[in-house]
């Protein structure tokens, strides 16, 4: 009878531990590599693929402006083309959040083309609970989830992975 309270109690253990602390914002992904984001921005839904077959779909909010492509600093708008996950950011304000690319290039010679700076810091990130209220399109150009959205995407995504943002 020991033994079996033993091996129940070393099986609970390892299970929780398995799913990371409880009330911990970090949860483990083992199903197949993300490969590719794509962000649609007019539907606003986002898909996570794995070569060809999407593994997770999120709906999200976006900047204050969303209609067009981000072309400068404070314009409030959400990036078009194609960017790169290029940072994971753990102490984000917004729970969790992971960077993308922007400003690319070219995104940077239109800018200084029209004498404007480009901007930048553009994330996928969560509400933080505190900006649940602000309705659908509140961020300054990112593309926001809920908390427990971004927490599987955080776990899922690596840096380099590419995005895709369509109108």
């Amino acid at each position: 009878m020991q033994r079996r309270t033993l091996l129940l109690g070393l099986s609970t253990v390892a299970i929780l531990a398995a799913c990371g602390k409880p009330g911990s914002k970090f949860i483990t992904y083992s199903g197949p590599a993300v490969t590719q984001i794509q962000v649609f921005k007019a539907d606003r839904k986002m898909y996570l693929f794995s070569g060809n077959t999407v593994i997770k779909k999120y709906k999200f909010g976006l900047g204050g402006n969303p209609i067009g492509p981000k072309r400068f600093e404070g314009d409030s708008k959400t990036p078009e083309g194609l960017y790169y996950i290029d940072r994971q950011n753990p102490n984000s304000r917004y729970h969790l959040s992971i960077g993308i690319s922007y400003p690319n290039p070219a995104d940077r010679a239109y800018a200084e083309s029209q004498n404007k700076k480009p901007g930048g810091d553009i994330f996928i990130h969560g509400r933080a609970k505190a900006n649940k209220g602000k309705g659908k399109d509140w961020t300054a150009g990112c593309i926001a989830v809920k908390d427990e959205e971004i927490e599987e995407i955080y776990s899922m995504v690596r840096i380099g992975t590419p995005i895709f943002i369509f109108p």
